[in-house]
């Protein structure tokens, strides 16, 4: 360890010899620390592989997640579009059949694009791109579709509302139309028509053949015009139905409404009885319409096929 080596070095003009002494502890001392760093810098790169190599498989994990995560995003995105297009098509139906008319629905959602389970980055951003625009669509057209509904469904309530107000107009119409027989079961025993007696005449009304007492009520809805004495026709009731249709209810024995009172169709209003010009018990039933007698047989049983056509 004490041997000495000397290292000359000699210019090429050889003016000057210039020497340098080196122990041999001095070359093992280098030896060792070259030897040193040498294992450092293969230590620092197998670290540096290690960590390069786990990053390689967390980034290759992750990349394999995010794919199937795309891929379960794509699969929802179709079902959300199928989904969407048939509530469209619900609301187009609906539309036609309440008679508007709406946007078209959309065509048939894509089938989403086969790919592997693994994506490298550039085809990852590319796939992504591509869902976050079929995302957007998805939304605009989520919109659109609630618009539609929510027209539909004021337009629909619009309808029903109408044909609601539309159809108690009719029912209101109708319970304004003599359309009941006023003394239930009683036999039609005096026609509508020119008779012999008592009085060779015209007889405007028919006569109900029904016992003493029977309740009489009313054919229709409408308001008490008269109650009271009549001449032949004795106690009379005339009942004024607001469309141009009387209604008179005569040779009664008691009447139980007042003049200006509003009943109902069926409402009892009197009892038959044989006053006035009467050669027994029945009711005397007569309808005016527009101030001139029509025949009441018809109306007995229902409004009149051709009353019912001409109502709107």
């Amino acid at each position: 360890m004490r041997e000495r080596y000397f290292i000359k070095i000699i210019p090429a003009r050889g003016d000057a010899i210039h020497r340098f002494e080196v122990r041999r502890r001095h070359i093992f001392v280098a030896i060792g620390a070259m030897f040193a760093v040498v294992l450092g810098a293969l230590g620092l790169h197998a670290f540096q592989l290690y960590e390069a190599k786990a990053q390689l498989h967390a980034l290759q994990a992750l990349t394999a997640t995010q794919s199937h995560q795309l891929q379960a995003i794509d699969q929802q995105t179709g079902h959300l579009k199928a989904q969407l297009q048939t509530v469209q098509k619900q609301n187009q139906q609906i539309g036609r059949l309440i008679g508007i008319r709406g946007p078209k629905a959309g065509g048939h959602p894509k089938p989403p694009i086969k790919r592997t389970s693994r994506l490298d980055h550039a085809s990852f951003s590319k796939e992504a791109a591509r869902l976050q625009g079929q995302l957007r669509d998805l939304a605009d057209a989520s919109q659109a579709t609630s618009l539609q509904a929510a027209f539909v469904r004021r337009i629909t309530m619009r309808i029903l509302n109408l044909r609601h107000i539309q159809a108690l107009e009719r029912d209101r119409l109708l319970a304004a139309i003599p359309s009941i027989d006023p003394v239930e079961g009683a036999p039609v025993v005096g026609c509508f028509c020119y008779r012999s007696a008592p009085d060779y005449e015209f007889h405007p009304g028919v006569d109900l053949g029904a016992e003493y007492g029977q309740t009489v009520r009313a054919a229709a809805a409408g308001t008490v015009a008269s109650a009271d004495w009549d001449g032949g026709f004795g106690m009379k009731i005339d009942l004024d139905h607001g469309n141009g249709y009387h209604s008179w209810y005569a040779h009664l024995s008691k009447m139980i409404v007042n003049p200006g009172q509003q009943v109902v169709k069926g409402q009892p209003i009197g009892f038959v009885g044989s006053t006035g010009f009467s050669t027994g018990p029945h009711l005397h039933y007569q309808l005016m319409l527009n101030g001139a007698p029509i025949d009441p047989t018809g109306y007995l049983g229902g409004v009149p096929s051709n009353v019912l056509a001409a109502l709107p």
